[in-house]
């Protein structure tokens, strides 16, 4: 359970690069425009993971109680691959809009004025506890949820502390994606490149939520389940290829941003 706890908090994190939220501390937060601010792009972004790793722990707090909780039941590992696996179908389902249904999104983005009003190590680590938490700002993947499922799950609050760690500096690391940028042309091409990798991500993260899902049969029942869940999930999934295939999480003016 902890192996998949780690692996899909690495994976939902990255996943959340891509939402309007996302690319917009790409385009915020980068050599170009921190270089215009008169700033170090490597210090700010030291105050980003930072703040981002202040962020998971805070989310690895909250999993930690609810492990201590589900700990405290003393449930047998049957229920607790049940629970997974209900937890897993309703994520693939819900990233693959099954029905038009998915779990919220919380559509909220961090204050861009921040860099306007505030000195950098606030708005740097500011922006990365709020993108460290995982739910402060838009969800891009139901892997968010089920990262804080698994993290009960785990009935460890070590372990459940650990995921969210693992999910708030992987998180927080993503701001380096522009860290080659060297002018506004090379960085609007980052950004641009970035984006249209937005359809690709999301078959990466539905599809880790499967693979939970279909591990987690296979335990419960073996091979037989294990093959039912996995020709569900890509049902599920192959309904979204061409929405996903043709993605793209901003508009392209923000692409331009930092100019």
């Amino acid at each position: 359970m902890f192996v998949l706890l780690v692996a899909l908090a690495a994976v939902a994190a990255v996943r959340g690069m891509w939402s309007p939220c996302g690319l917009s501390m790409l385009s915020t937060l980068n050599p170009v425009s921190e270089r215009a601010r008169g700033h170090r792009f490597w210090l700010t972004a030291c105050w980003y993971v930072l703040g981002a790793l202040v962020g998971g722990a805070l989310l690895g707090l909250g999993c930690a109680v609810a492990a201590v909780g589900y700990g405290g039941l003393a449930a047998p590992s049957s229920v607790t691959w049940s629970v997974a696996l209900v937890g897993a179908t309703v994520a693939v389902f819900s990233d693959a809009r099954v029905g038009g249904w998915s779990l919220p999104l919380h559509p909220r983005q961090v204050d861009e004025r921040w860099v306007e009003r505030y000195r950098r190590w606030l708005y740097a680590s500011g922006y990365g506890v709020q993108i460290g938490t995982g739910f402060a700002t838009y969800i891009m993947t139901a892997g968010v949820y089920l990262v804080a499922l698994l993290a009960a799950l785990t009935g460890s609050p070590a372990q459940a502390f650990a995921g969210g760690i693992v999910f708030g500096l992987t998180r927080g690391m993503c701001v380096l994606a522009t860290a080659g940028a060297r002018n506004a042309e090379s960085l609007r091409w980052v950004i641009r490149r970035i984006d249209s990798w937005a359809g690709p991500s999301a078959y990466v993260s539905a599809g880790t939520c499967a693979v939970v899902g279909v591990l987690a049969a296979w335990r419960l029942s073996g091979a037989a389940l294990a093959l039912v869940a996995l020709l569900t999930f890509a049902i599920a999934v192959r309904g979204r290829n061409t929405t996903w295939r043709n993605m793209s999480s901003i508009p392209p003016a923000l692409s331009t941003r930092g100019s």
